[in-house]
């Protein structure tokens, strides 16, 4: 197929090098504008745009498809696309550019849609303590994410595993996906299922605001609430006037305690605490320093048992 592929993040990545080693023809790839990063403050391009132009492929940024539709959509257009492949592109795709390719617009979604359509569904399916996560392939339709689905793989989330880890996995299962996917619509091998709407359920943008870990939950909401925004925006709490950014954490127990909510129990692993039950805190980060484990980071700041981490 003729492609032209539109994607931002590294988690679009592994898409982009899948079609093209399945031999499939890139002919440009449409990804965000270069962002501001660092100290510096440099600009930054994106990980499909270094990856298209080391292979060779035209790359553009336009700021806003809707309102520079009246030049992209002829752009589009002369390149003769079989089909548009979006993944995390991070734009909303007007009518006029969806109804071009031949085969349609194909997005690769991180959940089993209906289930979490938006912004963070790998980050939700972690934070929401969900057994099972995935990839859909689906033709993309007006409304976000509510397009016919093509197809499904569902992955078992792991029971300490972070939203970056699945994140990661889920990357290049998407890639391998949507190659079998397009290698079914040339056949004429899949039938477009339509979504139930009526099951639909959102996944919006995380933020900083949802960083402060609330230790009165049960130990697996707040194992899920660490493990959910680690690596960004990373959940969050105040020892002894310090801030500590936390990056992963385990069930240690689910029977209560009988201790304060948020109280280190155990000062030699960092067992703390919960509303029910207790969790250990295994990776996390200090102010002014940078991330490490547990062990390395209580070699140099013990803690005392009885201290207590509480929210920002």
């Amino acid at each position: 197929m003729n492609i032209v592929f539109m994607g931002t993040p590294d988690f679009a990545a592994p898409s982009l090098k899948a079609l093209l080693d399945s031999g499939h023809c890139v002919s440009a790839a449409f990804t965000q504008t270069d962002k501001p990063r660092g100290r510096g403050m440099k600009l930054v391009p994106s990980p499909i745009k270094e990856l298209a132009l080391e292979r060779g492929i035209p790359v553009y940024q336009p700021a806003s498809l809707k309102k520079e539709v009246e030049t992209v959509a002829p752009l589009i257009k002369s390149l003769e696309p079989d089909c548009i492949v979006v993944v995390a592109y991070g734009k909303i795709l007007p009518p006029e550019i969806l109804s071009i390719p031949k085969f349609g617009c194909i997005n690769v979604h991180g959940s089993l849609l209906p289930k979490y359509r938006g912004a963070a569904p790998i980050q939700r399916t972690v934070l929401n303590g969900e057994e099972y996560g995935g990839v859909t392939t689906m033709l993309m339709a007006e409304e976000m994410d509510a397009g016919d689905i093509l197809l499904q793989e569902a992955v078992k989330v792991g029971k300490n595993e972070t939203s970056s880890e699945l994140y990661e996995r889920l990357s290049h299962i998407g890639a391998e996906l949507l190659v079998k996917t397009l290698g079914g619509i040339e056949r004429g091998e899949i039938t477009p299922i339509p979504q139930d709407n009526s099951a639909a359920t959102f996944a919006p943008m995380i933020n900083k605001d949802m960083s402060p870990t609330d230790f009165s939950l049960s130990a697996k909401e707040v194992r899920n609430h660490i493990n959910g925004l680690s690596d960004r925006p990373c959940a969050t709490a105040v020892l002894e006037g310090k801030k500590l950014k936390f990056y992963r954490a385990e069930v240690v127990s689910e029977k209560s305690t009988g201790r304060t909510a948020g109280e280190i129990i155990d000062r030699t692993d960092l067992t703390v605490a919960c509303g029910s039950g207790a969790i250990r805190i295994t990776e996390l980060q200090a102010e002014g320093s940078k991330r490490m484990s547990t062990a390395d980071f209580l070699r140099g700041r013990p803690v005392k048992n009885g201290a207590i981490f509480r929210p920002e």
